[in-house]
């Protein structure tokens, strides 16, 4: 197990990394970040001879502290309700992207993880990466049945190297957490548990390969929007390979308006096409980003990289629709009357004074174009007012949140007049009319009952006592026992370490409030 002073270490070489280039200077004015943590960011600036003013270069920071902090740094430019916005513009350009590694190593890797020679794989591959990012890099090449194909390999060493900053992570995230009042609110053990998660997902490329085929098997019958299929006998932990896609990417508006695509079209099915993995599904791409979206000769949409994948059950899917579709009709009661059914808000607050708040956000920017007023700038609106009312962090719902964002971004560019609202209101009335009306909640019933009479009566009794409902929240994952440093056992009575400690969880405090780690 890690020592407490080993965590500690690395804390403070990824606090003074921050405090050079004026990253936690935000901290000094949080109002609810604790006292003494703003005093301990203070000296850690002050010893680093920084001021106040000045640029802060914090995708300089998160480039520079390495892999697993440019992965965190990636969400937060499409979170400026938590960084905001110097931050998030900022963050902008932190790219996923590092120097590739020589292709001696690379072909090194495929041999040993596939145990014979590359050329009983591949005819042929480009010694030259398409892409070099933090956890893998990317190869074209053509295999030994005359496919092109893009070949995918783990960096050497990736795993172990986000295994201890992770471990590093959970520390920190108790320590925390352990300090109560706005720390518990933020959850920052779940969240990284929810990121340790994500991230053992994306260091494991079958997980990936398995992610694309479910995902493939579900926007089937969606028209216009595919998947690559999926090598499987060229596929392993180490090395994903997957179908060759020719065509532009999302992000080249000339060049696709040059080939005579019909931009607000593709706009409109791209939204469309998340709303159905989301709504539909429960099971979604989540880096929709413009590197990973392509369109076709025919207009077709192409999706790669499916290491981010977010997944919500329908008892929350159901409340999702009911949300959006709400606040594309105005109707902020039902939408409030959601999330205290869902118990999102803590049920001593009050229904109608939560309806106003949520009207106070989203009345402003109904029926305006996202030119105007933006989807982004109303779930930004949503968060600021979950202090007011003690939610508690959502972890599957800020990933939900995040990718939201991204679609409209690239839609905002594909067709600026594009109103987000308009858009999704007929898909979302049309599902809620399917899944939640009349002849569905009959037949939802139908079988729920047929269930219910194949069980036992003392079974269910027992089964609803030992776990009652717990609202729209996905159950915690089991997270990992700390030691915290002031407990007994790590010296309770050592001052120097306990101080160092607090340094510690300062740093990691301004990360949360960054929302590094959300």
């Amino acid at each position: 197990m890690t020592s407490s002073v080993v965590h500690l270490s690395r804390l403070a070489r990824w606090g003074v990394t921050l405090a050079r280039r004026r990253a936690l200077v935000g901290i000094e004015n949080d109002p609810n970040a604790p006292a003494m943590l703003r005093r301990l960011v203070r000296l850690a600036r002050l010893a680093t001879l920084t001021g106040k003013g000045g640029s802060r270069d914090y995708s300089g920071a998160f480039r520079a502290i390495g892999p697993a902090a440019i992965k965190l740094g990636q969400s937060l430019a499409t979170r400026p309700d938590l960084v905001g916005e110097e931050a998030a513009n900022n963050l902008l350009s932190l790219q996923d992207s590092l120097p590739p590694v020589p292709f001696s190593q690379i072909k090194a890797a495929i041999e040993s993880s596939f145990g014979q020679p590359i050329e009983a794989l591949f005819s042929e591959i480009d010694p030259e990466p398409v892409g070099a990012a933090s956890i893998a890099q990317v190869h074209k090449g053509v295999t030994t049945d005359g496919r092109k194909v893009a070949i995918k390999v783990l960096r050497p060493g990736i795993r172990e190297k986000f295994a201890r900053d992770i471990t590093t992570y959970e520390w920190a995230a108790a320590h925390v957490e352990a300090m109560g009042g706005e720390a518990s609110r933020l959850r920052p053990r779940l969240t990284i548990a929810n990121f340790k998660r994500w991230t053992n997902s994306e260091l494991d490329l079958r997980r990936e390969a398995a992610s694309a085929s479910e995902l493939a098997e579900q926007m089937a019958r969606v028209p216009g929007y595919r998947i690559p299929a999926v090598d499987w006998d060229r596929t392993n932990g180490r090395v994903l390979t997957i179908e060759w896609i020719d065509g532009i990417k999302i992000s080249r508006v000339d060049e696709l308006r040059a080939r005579g695509h019909d931009l607000a079209e593709i706009s409109q099915r791209l939204v469309i096409s998340f709303l159905t993995q989301a709504i539909s599904a429960g099971f979604f791409h989540a880096d929709m980003h413009q590197g990973n979206l392509f369109v076709e000769d025919d207009g077709t949409i192409v999706a790669i990289d499916f290491g981010i994948m977010g997944r919500i059950d329908r008892r929350a899917r159901q409340w999702l629709a009911e949300i959006l579709y709400g606040l594309t009709t105005g109707n902020y009661q039902r939408v409030a009357e959601i999330h205290f059914e869902a118990q999102y808000v803590p049920s001593y607050h009050s229904v109608g004074e939560f309806a106003t708040a949520l009207r106070a956000v989203g009345e402003p920017m109904r029926g305006k174009p996202v030119k105007e007023l933006s989807v982004g700038q109303m779930l930004d609106g949503l968060f600021v007012i979950t202090r007011d009312f003690d939610m508690q962090t959502q972890p599957h719902l800020l990933l939900l949140q995040k990718t939201m964002v991204m679609v409209e971004g690239i839609a905002t560019q594909l067709n600026p007049d594009i109103n987000m609202w308009d858009t999704a209101a007929p898909y979302v009335r049309s599902w809620i009319r399917d899944e939640l009306g009349p002849e569905a909640a009959l037949a939802q019933r139908i079988k729920d009952d047929t269930d219910t009479l194949l069980r036992l009566p003392g079974l269910i009794r027992r089964v609803e006592e030992m776990f009652p409902p717990k609202g729209g929240a996905p159950e915690s994952p089991p997270l990992p026992e700390i030691v915290l440093i002031t407990d007994k056992r790590e010296g309770r009575g050592l001052l120097g370490y306990a101080l160092a400690a607090a340094a510690g969880a300062g740093a990691l405090w301004g990360a949360l409030s960054l929302g590094w780690i959300g």
